[in-house]
């Protein structure tokens, strides 16, 4: 399916002052953050209304009619303070692109009644999903509790970096992989358009750093509490292709609202739409991907080693180790 991150919509107000059936006016005898649970409620059995009726009615008119629906939808959970949710419903137009464009919106349908669901039954959820559920649906999570928890020390390659523009932001997400712990980390910047992004070393590079990482069944956003330098490395370790499936269905078991992450394969040779090992196992690419022609120049049609970003769709890949540990930004 094509779901983007859910990290890009930010929260409308913060400080928990304007919201969905207060019209943004305390209510005397509850903390804002209690007004905010409100809030959050009302609103996403809102969305689990909408869903029903959707699915009533049929998706038939959903490119004539979804766009203003979604956007109005968009507003409202915003005005309700689910800015993560709201971020969902917004990019729900992308999918009317795609050729199977039915069946991705059911399945996203699909998972943000599964958001609703699980936001409503928080209480009865192991700790770490309940602490996913809320970070979905926009609860902020501060950076100070962040750098407060356990740090990971290892020798980090960073192994990916992409830079989009979003909401009139520019947002840098760096991906590292522990050579030691074989942990996953992606760190995410954001800077006002035409400022410069936080710095961090290039894809190629290793770092001895200590990670922390945001709190949910499935951690991946991280944060460098403190870096020690440069080492020296090659290549990063790999997983085989043939491994991949049942790695993805671990993270999707506990957080299915995953719809990007990391890998690092080694040994693939790459094809015009996927890359591949020697046994006959592999992996499709994204349709955005195009044919890789930089992948296949450095390839040369013998095995390397890809960093690529996993999504439902496919993959997208980031970065390429030759056989000579050269190091590739695709």
């Amino acid at each position: 399916m094509e779901r983007r991150s859910r990290e890009q919509v930010p929260a409308a107000a913060p400080d928990g002052t304007a919201g969905a059936g207060t019209g943004g006016r305390s209510v005397p005898g509850r903390t804002q953050a209690e007004q905010r649970e409100s809030r959050v409620a009302a609103g996403l059995s809102e969305l689990e209304r909408w869903l029903a009726d959707q699915i009533g009615q049929g998706i038939a008119q959903a490119r004539q009619t979804g766009p203003s629906d979604w956007d109005d939808l968009a507003r409202r959970l915003v005005d309700a303070q689910a800015p993560g949710v709201a971020g969902t419903v917004s990019r729900l137009p992308r999918v009317l692109g795609a050729e199977d464009w039915p069946g991705l919106l059911l399945g996203e349908y699909a998972l943000l009644h599964l958001l609703a669901v699980a936001h409503r039954r928080a209480a009865a959820l192991p700790e770490p999903l309940r602490q996913t559920v809320r970070a979905r649906v926009g609860f902020p999570v501060t950076r100070e509790s962040v750098l407060a928890t356990p740090a990971v020390r290892d020798h980090w390659d960073v192994v990916g970096r992409r830079d989009e523009e979003q909401d009139r932001l520019l947002a840098r997400r760096v991906w590292l992989a522990g050579r030691t712990t074989g942990r996953l980390a992606m760190v995410l910047s954001f800077s006002p358009a035409g400022q410069p992004l936080e710095s961090f070393p290039p894809p190629g590079a290793s770092i001895d750093a200590d990670v922390v990482f945001y709190p949910g069944a499935a951690p991946l956003r991280a944060l460098v509490a403190e870096r020690r330098g440069l080492v020296e490395a090659g290549p990063p370790p790999g997983t085989k292709v043939s491994q991949v499936p049942a790695l993805i269905a671990e993270v999707l078991a506990a957080d299915p609202w995953t719809d990007s992450w990391p890998l690092v394969l080694d040994g693939v040779v790459p094809c015009p739409d996927a890359l591949a090992d020697d046994e006959g196992n592999a992996l499709p690419l994204h349709p955005s991907a195009g044919v890789p022609w930089r992948l296949l120049a450095v390839s040369g049609g013998r095995p390397v080693t890809v960093a690529a970003e996993w999504t439902p769709r496919g993959l997208l890949p980031l970065t390429a180790w030759n056989e000579d540990g050269g190091v590739v930004r695709l």
